[in-house]
């Protein structure tokens, strides 16, 4: 069960707040080579060329179907297959944008420091990854695969705490950043119809369980997932579910 970019993109709005409010954050004037790692779809790479339009942007993602649709709509834009954990790029480089990716990676104390060091002397790493792991959105995933007869083969996929405190990054990255800007942002999204929260984390969260789940399994698994979202994220009068998602952001200057 590769990752989706339709199903991805049924959130796009909500999906692109943050990652442009990271962007709003980076001061750079002048770049020559970008790189959006972890670029999905696409759709952030293509804004990069467009506030960056004499720099080359490169985007780099491990899924062949987040790129095909990602170069459909941006020749302009240099495509490359990578696994992120073993990305290096070939020089130095202006800006490394990541949104919503190095959540996916282990050793953080080591993988971003080593991130500033791809950069050139003045160049930045801008960074967004959610910390909603200890919400009922991720907790109920958890609970679920825990329980069930899938239990051998998910356990060891799950990521209970994959973004560590902000106090870890402020001492992993202050030692290489001459300046260094750290925030969390909660966002909340009014959700429109059935199950909305299970659809949102069918696009990210539940990817790699769902594609270690024979197919017999997903439709028991993903039922007694969405039971639990139901008595947690209730909605609103208005029909609407209230979905709170705790984001965290950092900008480092080298």
């Amino acid at each position: 069960m590769p990752w989706d970019p339709i199903q991805y993109l049924r959130f796009n709005s909500e999906r692109l707040r943050p990652a442009l409010d990271l962007l709003a954050q980076v001061p750079l004037e002048i770049a020559e080579e970008i790189v959006d790692l972890g670029c999905g779809p696409g759709q952030i790479a293509k804004i990069l060329k467009s506030r960056w339009p004499l720099a080359l942007v490169t985007g780099v993602d491990r899924s062949l179907e987040m790129l095909e649709q990602a170069a459909a709509s941006a020749p302009d834009i240099q495509w490359r297959q990578a696994d992120l954990a073993e990305w290096r790029p070939d020089r130095p480089v202006d800006l490394i944008y990541a949104n919503a990716s190095l959540h996916w990676l282990n050793d953080h104390d080591t993988l971003f420091p080593r991130l500033m060091g791809y950069l050139n002397p003045g160049g930045y790493l801008a960074v967004q990854m959610p910390r909603n792991f200890d919400r009922a959105s991720h907790q109920a995933v958890f609970e679920v695969a825990e329980a069930g007869p899938w239990s051998d083969r998910l356990r060891p996929l799950l990521r209970r705490n994959p973004v560590a405190e902000p106090e870890d990054y402020l001492g992993w990255l202050s030692p290489c950043a001459q300046h260094l800007e750290l925030w969390q942002t909660d966002y909340l999204h009014l959700l429109e119809g059935p199950d909305p929260v299970a659809a949102w984390t069918k696009g990210s969260l539940l990817v790699p369980l769902m594609e270690a789940l024979a197919e017999a399994e997903r439709g028991p698994f993903l039922a007694s997932y969405q039971r639990l979202l139901r008595a947690a994220y209730p909605p609103d009068a208005s029909g609407r579910t209230p979905f709170w998602f705790r984001r965290f952001f950092m900008v480092a200057q080298l």
